[in-house]
């Protein structure tokens, strides 16, 4: 229960690019509709630990969101993207998304974490127009 709200966190375990599978699965069993499903997932195109929530939209060039975006039919839900920064020049964005972060970096994406969480407890709480305002 998250603000009054029954909650199911989920983390596929399928490939990332095959997110849409599991989160299918999910609205289908649990027989919610797609608008009620929230998206935390990483972007390299933000600073590190920074947010950006969004209510719909396309997949941005993220195959993760662009497969989830296939197997619900729709990009009519929430999305809370939580920045790692550009990838370095010469290195391979697979290996990039996968590395660790430097210790100068830790702190910054523990409280872009902890602001990801308290943002999805605002939008079940009130909206994602009111977390928008405060966190974007």
């Amino acid at each position: 229960m998250i603000e009054g709200e029954k909650v199911i966190l989920a983390m596929p375990q399928t490939f990332m690019n095959l997110s849409g599978e599991s989160v299918r699965e999910l609205v289908d069993y649990y027989k919610c509709d797609p608008s009620d499903v929230i998206v935390a997932y990483d972007d390299i195109d933000l600073a590190v630990g920074k947010l950006r929530i969004r209510e719909k939209g396309s997949a941005g060039g993220h195959n993760g969101m662009k497969n989830i975006i296939s197997h619900l039919g729709t990009q009519e839900f929430v999305r809370v993207r939580v920045g790692i920064g550009k990838k370095p020049d010469r290195m391979d964005l697979a290996d990039y998304v996968l590395s660790r972060f430097g210790k100068d970096e830790l702190l910054e994406i523990k409280a872009g974490c902890d602001n990801a969480c308290d943002a999805i407890a605002l939008i079940l709480k009130d909206s994602a127009a009111a977390a928008m305002n405060k966190y974007n």
